[in-house]
């Protein structure tokens, strides 16, 4: 396979979909919609999830694991969110196959094995956790249930396209119980925090943190806070949710527990969740025309040595030399390989690895080893750089820090440069249409005027900013009063 990339600015849909077959991250399956990971984008996965879970249990979380089906009668039990899934679930109706007689060496349904209840595969798990929660809580002394789970989920999506939008995709998903509704809206708001320092820190990814408005909420949620990312085509992506999912389900599904004074009381809840899409943002923060460009946090190989070679002597020696660097590299907690295959040219190897986005790329050859140093190469900016061999592991300790916050500056100028207050609707057309990127301006609270605003553009509201100031002014619709602008974009 050719790994020659279609250029962003060219076909910037056609880029990413080329670009996470040709890394190696993922590829369609035989089943519509839904994709296989690889290797190599499964590993990236594994390194979010470890930070994410570390996260998670340092705030009192544990893991649990619960049912894939949710009998359809327990999925219509909370209206709202059986409502807002209903046009995406799967559902499984007879429990066998059996041989056709008319057509050999076939399978059809068996007619005789109905299941007598529908079973729905989860879209999302509240449902089955909250019936199971009702068995769980009798007592203010079981509360707070923290929970959270990994697993994946269906969602029969029409279009689909590789980690951003997939029929069958991973993910958390985090299910609370608390006794006040001060605590319940205190965890829905830390979990926010939680998505946002990951996405910052380890992802290098800037996000905003906001509200979602009324009509953008989670089915079945009283409030829905949201990170909100953007990515290098203007367009942005919805990165985690936490939601306040105030007494609903708890009364939808009779979950009670006895107060201090003896009294029943209704719990309180949230749920929060990021999938796999998480992988998509992380490819259009920071990846170029040459390939994926990875933040060492989350990069499965954080330096590839590549020995430059005439012969098996020179091969022995260098790589001696390389087993001291592992070694040394390995005890400071970094990833390395020594790439030594045989059947690749040294130039074929590097523009494998600039593809898959490894971050640093050292070469070693006999040269090197007269001259006692090596050429280390920075995927974020290509620069080149001879290093004494003495000082290798210290240098690329401090490299790997700086290309981390590289990446998060030129990230955060990106987003910052790409965040217009507009005041009038003309501007705001101007803007989504040409610059792209969010708009921030002033809406008049009604669900009228955003579903119009979408109609027009095709822009939704991504959230109502958590530093969003109290602000005068005018609707850029409708002309009517509001007092805080928003944020609209496209959005994946």
């Amino acid at each position: 396979m050719s790994k020659h990339l279609t250029k962003r600015d060219e076909d910037y849909s056609k880029w990413y979909n080329e670009l996470v077959v040709k890394a190696d991250l993922a590829e369609n399956s035989a089943v519509r919609g839904c994709m296989v990971i690889k290797p190599y984008g499964f590993a990236i996965w594994e390194k979010m999830q470890a930070e994410l879970d570390r996260m998670f249990k340092e705030t009192g979380h544990q893991n649990a694991y619960f049912p894939l089906f949710v009998p359809k009668s327990l999925f219509e039990a909370e209206e709202k969110n059986a409502e807002g899934f209903a046009k995406e679930c799967a559902v499984v109706t007879h429990y066998r196959l059996q041989a056709d007689p008319d057509k050999k060496g076939k399978l059809r349904v068996d007619p005789e094995a109905k299941l007598e209840e529908e079973l729905v595969v989860r879209p999302t798990s509240e449902a089955i956790i909250w019936n199971t929660y009702k068995g769980w809580i009798q007592s203010y002394r079981d509360l707070p249930l923290l929970i959270n789970q990994w697993s994946n989920v269906v969602r029969w999506e029409m279009r689909t396209r590789l980690f951003l939008r997939t029929a069958e995709f991973l993910w958390q998903e985090g299910h609370t119980a608390h006794a006040t509704k001060n605590e319940a809206v205190l965890e829905a708001k830390q979990m926010q925090e939680i998505y946002a320092t990951f996405a910052e820190n380890f992802m290098a990814m800037p996000v905003v943190k906001g509200v979602k408005s009324e009509s953008e909420r989670f089915a079945g949620a009283d409030d829905t806070y949201t990170i909100e990312a953007l990515m290098q085509d203007g367009k942005a992506l919805q990165a985690g949710t936490s939601h306040f999912l105030g007494q609903n389900f708890a009364k939808a599904f009779d979950v009670k527990y006895a107060s201090k004074e003896g009294k029943k009381e209704y719990v309180w809840a949230t749920s929060w969740g990021v999938s796999t899409r998480l992988m998509g943002g992380l490819i259009m923060t920071h990846s170029d025309d040459a390939g994926l460009v990875l933040p060492p946090k989350l990069a499965p190989i954080q330096v590839v040595i590549v020995p430059i070679y005439k012969g098996e002597e020179q091969l022995e020696a260098i790589s001696n030399k390389v087993s001291e660097f592992v070694k040394d590299l390995r005890l400071k907690g970094i990833s390395v390989k020594f790439d030594d295959r045989d059947t690749m040219r040294p130039g074929a190897k590097f523009a494998e690895y600039e593809l898959k986005g490894v971050p640093l790329r050292m070469a070693i050859g006999n040269r090197d080893l007269e001259n006692g140093t090596v050429e280390i190469a920075r995927r974020d900016t290509f620069e080149k750089q001879t290093v004494a061999q003495d000082e290798v592991v210290s240098f690329i300790e401090k490299l790997l820090v700086e290309i981390q916050e590289n990446l998060h500056s030129k990230a955060l100028q990106y987003r910052d440069e790409h965040i217009t207050e507009v005041n009038t609707f003309e501007e705001f057309k101007e803007v989504i249409g040409n610059k792209g990127g969010f708009v921030s301006a002033h809406w008049d609270g009604t669900e009228e005027t955003e579903d119009k605003i979408k109609e027009l553009t095709k822009a939704t509201i991504r959230c109502i900013p958590n530093d969003a100031k109290e602000e005068e002014g005018a609707c850029v619709l409708t002309g009517e009063k509001s007092s805080k602008r928003v944020l609209f974009a496209k959005a994946y």
